[in-house]
């Protein structure tokens, strides 16, 4: 029953606009000028008769003699004069006379390469002097030109990355002992974890060291790294760029399972964008995390993306609480539905005639939901998300996570919510919580290292799920596993099982980003694929191989 539907709108697409109404105002004629040039100037504020400034394009000559004028300053040692180069002298001039210091450099030199448009690309090399060590060190960059809107003179745009690709606002590259001690990260049967075997997990041994680092036996080592500002260190940990010293690790455990994690990075492999995650549900132990790429940004954990149709979950079980409908009730999904004005149809405009809402949550039928908006109120939805599945309450998991978003809405913005489209925002961890959930009875927060490593507190959900309401919610995922849009996928698995799909529609892509999320026994997945089409059929395999691993 491949019948995962639409979410459509005719006459119009449910949006919001950020912002106000915007405008311009036109000032004067057709713009043909025909004033003397002096008065022109004049009256733009410059001296009769001052020379006009240069604009447009830059030369080719311009952008590579600026930069080989920068260039040549900062390798002789001259901040001041390589800062003269650029759009902000102050703070480049701070930022080179720092730059070797902190970083321990000595003999540097610069070496340019061509130049691409305004782009200039160039090595830096160096010997890396600390206490008794002298080590070389160099690595690749760029700046970019551009022209000063005052002077029209070429100035070099400074950037913290003019001086190292990695560096942003407030980093500082540094050669010392690390913030940290570098840790051995093992899974939950004392397997070592490394960046070698697991690169998906670069990103994460990253996090982890520079959360749990001090927390274990380890000592620190001596490297070239880049320290992040403290506010920012939990979303962009300090990164090692060269070990001078090993220093000694410390021993972490994690609650991953080295197996699983090989599972599930295997699923996702060869898919150009792929994200999935594996939970415990009787304990939120997070089994893994997998991304593709597997560099970049931690999307399985950190996305944050409409979740579609696996969002009925959490609608299913607010609209059981309450009474409104049951899986043997009534309950038949129209072609259309109209909400504050807006009419939502059903892909190809099909329907369930007399069906129960039962068949129509296997089918994953759109209207059956949207239809039960003008019983609710706005903030319905946004409180079973955060009372029930602990949706947007802050999870303490061990990593930089984004816990979910479900804000409250109205109107049609209000009835899209419904199916996980408005302004309904999860990834791969959040939604394999919300199969965890229905699997266990109850919300437990996600998370990686065990709170008493570093005495922190998890999430706690503000109300249970209702008995009824478990019970009901696990007999419409187990439907949808075995004869509805998730059977193709959950084919063949055998013991407790549950699923729901989701197609989530997005502005501009051909393809929705297909979603799938499982359970099995005492594991819960879920992936996403974006741009790839129908839930079950694109994200389900990625799902079926974690489940089946575990």
């Amino acid at each position: 029953m491949r019948r995962e539907v639409r979410y459509g709108l005719i006459g119009g697409a449910v949006a919001l606009v950020a912002g106000g109404v915007g405008g311009y105002t036109l000032l004067g004629g057709s713009g043909d000028d025909e004033r003397p040039q002096q008065v022109r100037a004049a009256q733009d504020g410059k001296p009769a008769g001052a020379p006009a400034v240069k604009s447009g394009p830059l030369s080719a000559a311009e952008v590579s003699g600026t930069a080989g004028k920068f260039l040549d300053a900062w390798k002789a040692g001259s901040a001041d004069k390589a800062a003269a180069l650029t759009d902000d002298a102050k703070t480049a001039a701070a930022a080179l006379t720092a730059y070797p210091k902190q970083a321990h450099f000595t003999d540097l030199k610069v070496t340019p390469g061509k130049a691409t448009g305004d782009k200039v690309a160039y090595t830096v090399s160096a010997q890396i002097a600390y206490k008794d060590m002298k080590v070389p060190f160099s690595y690749g960059t760029s700046l970019t030109v551009k022209r000063d809107a005052e002077t029209g003179e070429p100035r070099v745009a400074w950037a913290p990355s003019v001086l190292h690709p990695k560096l942003g606002k407030g980093d500082v590259l540094r050669t010392g002992e690390s913030e940290a001690p570098p840790i051995k990260a093992v899974d939950r049967n004392g397997a070592e974890l490394t960046k070698e075997a697991h690169p998906a997990l670069a990103g994460v041994l990253d996090s982890l060291r520079d959360k749990f680092g001090k927390k274990t036996d380890g000592k620190p080592g001596i490297e070239v790294f880049v320290d992040r500002p403290d506010g920012d260190k939990a979303q962009r940990p300090d990164e090692t760029l060269k070990v001078l010293s090993k220093g000694k690790p410390g021993t972490l455990k994690t609650t991953l399972d080295a197996k699983v994690q090989a599972a599930a990075e295997k699923a996702v492999k060869g898919k150009p964008k792929a994200s999935a995650v594996a939970l415990k549900p009787s304990t939120g132990e997070i089994l893994a995390l997998a991304n593709s790429p597997e560099k970049g940004f931690n999307t399985a954990a950190q996305g944050s993306l409409a979740p579609g149709s696996t969002m009925k979950i959490v609608t299913a079980s607010m609209l059981i609480d309450k009474g409104l409908t049951a899986p043997d009730k009534p309950h038949p999904c129209e072609k259309f539905v109209t909400v504050g004005g807006w009419k939502f149809q059903n892909l190809n405009e099909s329907e369930i005639k007399n069906g129960t809402f039962a068949q129509s949550f296997a089918a994953s039928c759109n209207n059956a939901f949207i239809s039960m908006a003008p019983k609710l109120k706005d903030d319905d939805l946004t409180k079973q998300a955060r009372d029930v599945f602990g949706i947007g309450l802050n999870w303490q998991t061990g990593i930089p996570t984004f816990d979910g978003a479900v804000p409250v809405q109205s109107d049609a913005q209000m009835a899209a919510s419904l199916i996980g489209q408005g302004g309904v925002r999860m990834n791969p961890l959040t939604v394999a919580s919300l199969a965890a959930t229905v699997q266990n009875g109850g919300f437990h927060q996600p998370y990686i290292v065990a709170p008493s490593v570093d005495g922190r507190s998890l999430a706690k959900a503000p109300r249970s799920m209702k008995p009824d309401t478990a019970s009901a919610l696990k007999s419409l995922m187990k439907l949808t596993a075995t004869s509805g849009t998730a059977a193709e996928a959950m084919s063949g698995l055998s013991g407790d099982i549950g699923a729901k799909t989701g197609s989530a529609e997005v502005d501009g892509q051909e393809k929705p980003n297909a979603w799938f999320t499982a359970y099995r026994g005492d594991m819960a997945a879920a992936a996403v694929v974006p741009a790839s089409g129908h839930g079950g059929s694109n994200a389900g395999p990625v799902v079926r191989s974690i489940l089946s691993a575990g």
